[in-house]
């Protein structure tokens, strides 16, 4: 019995500390992304950042994902399209209209809408007064970020609402993620499915706009380098490692590591990127992790 224990403590630790790795390579993707998208479609950098993950995810594992019920092919398709497709549809079509740490403190707004799911379709978690005065303080956060941009963005702040939109759909997968776990199923092959299945979506919107795939330009310095860091490690790794630590630490805590992501995404964006970074900018992202903290303080009790 004590062996169990050990063992358990071990696997959420191990969890913990996938989630954590996997939220500091996540939150330095939007730089990536940011660069790529000068020269490639949204569509195209997903469909070979999609492309890689899948065929590392099947070189490591190419048996096929045996159902129990059939229901759940319709789970892993849904958590493909959420997770693979629309998330990385939405987040990077949100970065031609607005910055890269925009787009990260936004992203770290996810915890709220992970939190309301949880508790619509998995009755874990109870909204109290707390997450509410949290979501708004973080709701005024992104307000005065989007206002705090260029005077395009400003008027027009329609890379703040993709974002927003992205988050909610992170939501969904979550969810989705934490059902599918629970019945069993290899972390691996399951997150395959979910590539092929968000491939598919990728694809189609490829050749919806026409864009095309100019593969010599793809290969091309230093832009193979950022698809090999997006596909490789951001994608297939770290999908794995996520997964991991939904199944073993559960989706709330696992999204509470999405603190970290704005502060490294403001970091490596204003180094690399040159973005400004102006006092407006600071108080909203205080204000949305304020809000975040808030909403963790009621919720663990303390």
């Amino acid at each position: 019995m004590q062996e169990e224990v050990v063992v358990l403590k071990k696997t959420r630790l191990l969890g913990h500390l996938a989630v954590l790795l996997t939220m500091t390579v996540w939150a330095t993707t939007y730089v990536s992304s940011k660069l790529l998208l000068t020269a490639f479609s949204p569509s195209q950098i997903l469909v070979v950042r999609s492309l890689l993950g899948l065929l590392v995810l099947s070189v490591i594992n190419h048996k096929p994902l045996v159902y129990k019920q059939p229901i759940d092919r319709l789970f892993v398709a849904l958590a493909g399209f959420c997770g693979i497709f629309l998330y990385y549809f939405l987040e990077n079509t949100a970065l031609l209209f607005t910055s890269a740490s925009n787009v990260g403190v936004i992203v770290a707004a996810a915890p709220f809408f992970t939190l309301l799911a949880s508790h619509i379709f998995l009755k874990e978690e109870p909204l109290k007064k707390n997450y509410f005065i949290g979501l708004a303080l973080s709701m005024a956060g992104i307000v005065l970020l989007t206002f705090s941009s260029t005077e395009e963005v400003a008027f027009n702040p329609k890379g703040d609402v993709l974002a927003l939109l992205a988050i909610m759909v992170w939501a969904i997968y979550t969810v989705l993620t934490r059902v599918i776990g629970k019945k069993g199923y290899p972390n691996l092959l399951v997150t395959r499915t979910m590539f092929f299945y968000g491939l598919l979506g990728h694809t189609l919107v490829l050749l919806i706009n026409g864009d095309g795939l100019p593969v010599h330009q793809v290969i091309q310095t230093p832009y193979l380098y950022h698809f090999l860091f997006l596909g490789l490690v951001a994608s297939a790794f770290c999908f794995l490692s996520w997964n991991f630590g939904l199944r073993t630490i559960g989706p709330i805590k696992s999204s509470f590591y999405l603190y970290l992501s704005p502060i490294i995404t403001i970091v490596v964006a204003v180094a690399f990127l040159s973005e400004p970074f102006g006092q407006l900018d600071a108080i909203g992202t205080a204000f949305t992790l304020a809000g975040l903290l808030i909403s963790e303080y009621r919720r663990r009790g303390i």
